[in-house]
């Protein structure tokens, strides 16, 4: 009796140890689930020398907790190191941009108590909003763009923005502050009033008023966020870079750092580098080989965009358009010069006929 008492009970210690030790590679193995999902928070491909960088959150309309906020400053601090990319286009997956930091983390972690540490850290709680990039980034925006969502959208540089989409500081109802750059940024963009408007009340904004205020550079049909973002990127990437950059940054410094004009223009000569003045030498160069003196107001005529006014075959196809057009022109007159004529030749045979009918009456 008392071995089969110790043998149930070895047996149920090994039971025992058997269910932690399962529990615990359960554990585990749900950890390294979670840290692999984890990882794909943050999406980094290349469209040809366009550096893609997407939020992959959509389940939670791409909320930003912490991770995900240190993944998306790692994927920007790599395009700024990357010299073979010059534009960035950040993108919501799914069907939002940014819904702004996850609260309900911020909620389950340490009861909601919000730390210092989060608003004393350099970077900002959904991302690097507290980093002037030293590169261009445009943003595609759909569904919902709000509270620090927003915030990231005004880091980049241009915003093109879904017809559908939603812009707005939400986080005013929750009691939770624009900390991520969006009280020095909007009202450069936008103007002190209009940006006291949107902080201050948290309404939504829609596509055709964001545009109308200057928050927003393009509308685009639902779903286009990301292509056109895109298209635009690439059409800034076929400008040399340099001279680009150049005033980029004479922008940005007249806005934020120019304590005057005289500032702002003294700093404006001094981003002035001697690489940017080699290209210039160079676009010069070309521009007086490619646009002789009997045609130089030519290249501001061609049917095609500006993003492409400097390739040789959409000139060529522009030129070969514009003579058609000429030619259609000039058939066309010929045409109504001809009818014209006819006109007033048959007019003229009847004036003729009828003068001599009525000669011949006069002689009867």
């Amino acid at each position: 009796m008392l071995r089969q008492l110790t043998r149930q009970l070895c047996r149920s210690g090994d039971l025992k140890k058997a269910v932690a030790q399962r529990t615990i590679t359960t554990t585990n193995c749900l950890r390294d689930g979670e840290a692999q999902a984890e990882e794909k928070t943050i999406l980094v491909d290349k469209e040809k020398n366009i550096t893609m960088i997407g939020i992959n959150r959509p389940q939670q309309r791409n909320a930003i907790n912490a991770s995900t906020a240190a993944k998306l400053c790692e994927a920007f601090s790599a395009f700024e190191a990357d010299d073979t990319s010059p534009i960035a286009v950040l993108y919501g997956v799914g069907g939002s941009f940014c819904s702004g930091f996850d609260i309900l983390e911020m909620a389950a972690n340490d009861e909601g108590k919000v730390s210092m540490e989060m608003l004393m850290m350099p970077e900002g709680s959904v991302g690097p909003t507290r980093r002037h990039l030293h590169k261009p980034v445009v943003c595609g925006i759909n569904g919902y763009c709000v509270a620090n969502g927003l915030e990231l959208a005004l880091m980049c540089d241009l915003r093109v923005m879904e017809e559908t989409a939603v812009l707005g500081f939400f986080n005013r109802r929750f009691g939770v502050p624009v900390i991520d750059g969006g009280t020095a940024r909007l009202p450069a963009m936008i103007g002190f009033a209009r940006a006291l408007d949107l902080i201050l009340t948290g309404r939504q904004v829609n596509a055709e008023e964001a545009h109308a205020i200057g928050l927003v550079n393009r509308i685009v049909p639902t779903g286009n966020a990301l292509v056109k973002a895109l298209e635009l990127a690439h059409a800034l990437a076929k400008f040399p870079q340099s001279a680009l950059n150049h005033d980029r940054n004479s922008l940005y410094s007249s806005v934020f750092e120019a304590a005057n004009f005289h500032q702002a223009i003294q700093n404006e000569i001094m981003y002035t580098s001697k690489d940017i003045i080699d290209q210039m030498k160079d676009g010069i160069t070309w521009f007086n080989q490619t646009f002789k003196e009997h045609n130089r107001d030519s290249w501001l005529k061609r049917d095609k965009s500006m993003a492409d006014w400097d390739d040789q075959m959409v000139a060529e196809a522009a030129a070969q358009k514009e003579a058609e057009k000429q030619a259609q022109e000039r058939a066309r007159i010929e045409e109504e010069k001809r009818l014209k004529e006819e006109k007033e030749k048959k007019k003229a045979d009847k004036k003729k006929k009828s003068d001599e009918t009525d000669e011949s009456a006069a002689k009867e």
